[in-house]
C-alpha cells in the first residue's frame, strides 16, 4: 500500500508577502503566463462538514503521489506539490494551452478544531480526499460569582 505524505505541526512555512501575491494574482488574471515567481497554479478544492468530520477534496489530476504533500495542524491544512509539464509536440501550433503546470500550494483554514491523530487521505482518479475528525466540543464550565 502506498501512503500519501502527511506532516503534522503548528506552523507552516511562510505564506509569502500578501502584497506580492495580490500583485501576482492581478497580473496572472490578465495573462496566466505572467508570474513574478516560479510557475504556480491553484487546484480547485471543496471543503465541507458532515457530523463529526471535515472533508476536503482537491482536484489535482496529473500530479504523481510522490510529488504531493499534506501538512496538518489542528487549525489548517496545507496541500502542496507540483505537476510536471507534458512534453510539447514539436512543429505544432498550439491553439489553446490552458493546462497549468508547476508548483502549487493551498492552505485551508478549518471551520473547527480537528483531531490530528484521526486523519486519513486517499488519491483516486485525480482527486485527493482528506478526511479529518473533528474534536468534540469542549465542556463549558460555569464559574460561580461570589461577593467579596
Amino acid at each position: 500500500m502506498d501512503y500519501i505524505k502527511i506532516r503534522f505541526g503548528d506552523n507552516f512555512d511562510e505564506l509569502g508577502s500578501k502584497i506580492e501575491k495580490t500583485i501576482e494574482d492581478m497580473f496572472r488574471s490578465m495573462n496566466p503566463v505572467f508570474s513574478l515567481s516560479a510557475c504556480t497554479w491553484k487546484p480547485q478544492m471543496d471543503i465541507y462538514e458532515i457530523p463529526g468530520k471535515i472533508i476536503i477534496i482537491a482536484e489535482i489530476a496529473g500530479v504523481n503521489k510522490e510529488n504531493l504533500e499534506v501538512e496538518i495542524s489542528s487549525k489548517a491544512v496545507k496541500i502542496y506539490g507540483h505537476r510536471t509539464e507534458l512534453p510539447r509536440v514539436e512543429n505544432t501550433k498550439y491553439r489553446l494551452a490552458e493546462i497549468q503546470y508547476g508548483k502549487f500550494e493551498r492552505i485551508l483554514f478549518l471551520p473547527a478544531p480537528i483531531d490530528t491523530d484521526k486523519v486519513t487521505a486517499s488519491y483516486l482518479n485525480g482527486f485527493l480526499q482528506i478526511r479529518l475528525a473533528k474534536l468534540p466540543p469542549a465542556d463549558i464550565h460555569k464559574v460561580p460569582i461570589t461577593e467579596e
